[in-house]
């Protein structure tokens, strides 16, 4: 039997509280087997944040929905991977409602974690009862994952499967171990995948042929506050390759981002450390006026954290984009040394960004 524990946690700065509106939640506990939505033919347009991640058709994902019920339900136990993000939050629901204590929701803490992350975590699991556990991960402590090349998501990955092993192997019987990948995650570039592929972890929502969109729509039926929560990668995520990842930087990060969402910056922001002191903020190309409204109080802000140069990248959000300099590199070029390796002509070097 697996032994986990639910608590709350009291928002604090910079976290998203879940509030609910008067009326009885679809999804609920007290209505679990209750059908998402009626059955239809029409498609319906999921929007994220201003960026549309296309049309639902209602009926093939209802029955897509009731496919990962039938496939979560056909498993002795399983452990979900639960960062608190749209996936994961569906995914553990899901698992919940088909497994009930048979299935622990479990989310990995390090200092790559923000704390609002953890807290809206905690409180999703105590909203929808969830077990819920949280465990230490080990990543920090590993030289391959600090110095930061392009496969540092594999290590991390890799710590979170031994982490859920480790549960595993004490609960002494053999539960799935289930990450929250959808469809769409499979034509990015993530090497995290293969820590999760190498070590035996499943992917429900693949093996039914979940989209992102998709997700999205459901977790709106079943009343999950996640469903238009956005994407919120680690905070090592924000560190260009090359710059190693240590507490510090995580810690200046994550003071920046809140600063940020306190002075009004809502949605997807992102402060990336290009190295050198120099941080690069990235928000949707809508809130570029209220950024220059806010100029003076958002670098004495940054500043306040550690950073010495603050910029703001005019193309706007993009997921992932320390990723477009791993594309300038010449092809057949291994990705995972950064080291001593001499840039192309015009090239720069991870750390060269703040030059």
């Amino acid at each position: 039997m697996f032994w986990g524990f639910r608590f709350a946690l009291v928002p604090g700065p910079g976290s998203r509280p879940y509030l609910w509106r008067g009326q009885p939640r679809p999804g609920s506990r007290e209505d679990l087997n209750a059908p998402p939505a009626e059955s239809g033919t029409r498609r319906e347009t999921v929007v994220n944040l201003g960026q549309p991640e296309g049309p639902v058709d209602e009926r093939s994902t209802q029955a897509k929905l009731a496919a990962l019920r039938r496939l979560l339900g056909s498993m002795d136990s399983a452990l979900v991977a639960f960062s608190g993000g749209a996936d994961s939050a569906f995914l553990a629901f899901v698992a919940s409602q088909a497994l009930g204590s048979k299935a622990v929701a479990v989310t990995a803490d390090s200092a790559s974690l923000a704390r609002s992350e953890l807290r809206d975590a905690a409180a999703f699991a105590t909203e929808f009862g969830l077990r819920h556990q949280v465990v230490a991960t080990t990543e920090l402590q590993n030289e391959a994952y600090v110095r930061n090349s392009g496969d540092r998501c594999y290590f991390c990955k890799n710590a979170l499967m031994q982490a859920l092993e480790a549960i595993r192997a004490e609960a002494g019987h053999e539960a799935e171990i289930l990450v929250g990948v959808n469809t769409d995650d499979l034509g990015d570039y993530r090497p995290g995948q293969q820590a999760v592929r190498e070590r035996g972890g499943r992917w429900p929502m693949v093996e039914v042929g979940l989209s992102k969109a998709e997700i999205r729509w459901l977790s709106k039926q079943l009343g999950l506050p996640t469903w238009d929560k956005p994407a919120a990668a680690c905070l090592s995520s924000r560190i260009v390759y090359g710059v190693p990842v240590t507490p510090a930087a995580l810690l200046r990060i994550e003071e920046s981002e809140t600063a940020l969402r306190n002075l009004g910056l809502a949605g997807r922001v992102r402060v990336r450390d290009q190295g050198r002191d120099l941080a690069r903020i990235e928000v949707d190309p809508p809130s570029f006026d209220l950024v220059m409204a806010r100029r003076k109080e958002i670098v004495a802000a940054l500043k306040e954290a550690g950073f010495v140069f603050v910029t703001l990248d005019l193309q706007g959000y993009q997921q992932g984009s320390h990723n477009l300099i791993l594309q300038r590199r010449p092809s057949g070029q291994q990705h995972d040394d950064f080291g001593p390796e001499k840039p192309a002509v015009g090239e720069l070097r991870p750390g060269d960004r703040g030059r």
